[in-house]
């Protein structure tokens, strides 16, 4: 197939996520309460690996990423929110509710469904004041992709139960209050990771906003080229990544899909008495992109 070349053109988007209700009813009121919901300890006694890879990886802090995501909700609140959306009905901290802090957490903490709108307040708090260990008690993790996200049409294959566990397999499931193991007819397709990481902008939200766009440009423009691999395929299966699922900040894996030349052409000026300051270096970079997807992306 071939790789498209880049230049450093950065679009910003959000993508649409389908979310289940789980759990029934109940609203956090508290970042501990919300991760008590979502708590996955137990998972660790059965699949010690798996958890120790996704305990690792950019997912389990998902409200901090490598910092640049923390500043970024940090800005978006005090910043769009606060001041520049005159009509969010949001001028201070006490104004903030689920549904604006939805516009980043929709994908960055979709379990903020199942919170009240004194969650949304103290993570909006936690950003701003940069409480990183407080906002590393949750994140995306196991029951988001193996529950909550795991059925996407749900006209066809029904809604996410709340004691099932979905993946490849089907059968009983012990060690915890998930009884069940159902299959998931997307675990291994990229549209699992494309409901999070972008086909286009949130039109369902009152803002509509773009943060992510790699699933869209996955679908548009890798696929019609004749591509073949799926999300999992790179960031899980190659060189057994596994729940890590790394990213190009992350290793040698990801930053591999990116090869990049550098031509320097060296230039001496005499610049006359009066003349404005000249270039004495001019520098030509190349990039080509053999990843699946746009680079960079959010």
């Amino acid at each position: 197939m071939k790789f498209a070349k880049i230049t450093f053109i950065i679009l910003l988007a959000m993508p649409l996520t389908v979310w289940a209700a789980m759990p029934d009813g109940k609203k956090a009121g508290t970042i501990d309460e919300l991760a008590g919901m979502y708590d996955i300890s137990s998972c660790k006694e059965c699949h010690k690996a798996i958890y120790e890879e996704w305990e690792k990886s950019i997912h389990a802090q998902s409200l901090v990423g490598t910092g640049a995501t923390m500043s970024g909700i940090r800005n978006f609140v005090t910043q769009a929110l606060m001041k520049e959306w005159a009509y969010s009905g949001a001028k201070n901290l006490d104004d903030v509710t689920v549904q604006h802090v939805t516009v980043c957490l929709k994908c960055h903490l979709p379990q903020i469904q199942n919170a009240g709108d004194q969650v949304a307040r103290q993570i909006a708090r936690a950003v701003i004041d940069g409480d990183e260990a407080m906002l590393k008690k949750v994140g995306i993790n196991c029951l988001v992709c193996h529950n909550s996200h795991a059925l996407v049409h749900k006209w066809l294959d029904g809604a996410p139960e709340r004691e099932t566990l979905y993946g490849a397999k089907e059968g009983p499931h012990a060690g915890s209050s998930f009884k069940s193991l159902k299959r998931s007819p997307i675990i291994k397709e990229a549209i699992i990771c494309g409901q999070c990481h972008g086909s286009g902008p949130n039109f369902d939200l009152p803002q509509p906003t773009q943060c992510a766009t790699l699933y869209g440009s996955y679908l548009h423009a890798y696929i019609p080229s004749g591509g073949s691999q799926t999300c999992q395929d790179c960031h899980i299966k190659k060189d057994k990544a596994g729940h890590l699922m790394p990213a190009y900040r992350d290793n040698k894996l990801a930053r591999s899909a990116v090869d990049m030349r550098v031509d320097a052409l060296a230039y001496c000026f005499l610049p006359r008495v009066g003349d404005s300051p000249s270039p004495m270096v001019v520098l030509r970079v190349n990039l080509t992109n053999k990843a699946g997807h746009r680079i960079p992306d959010g």
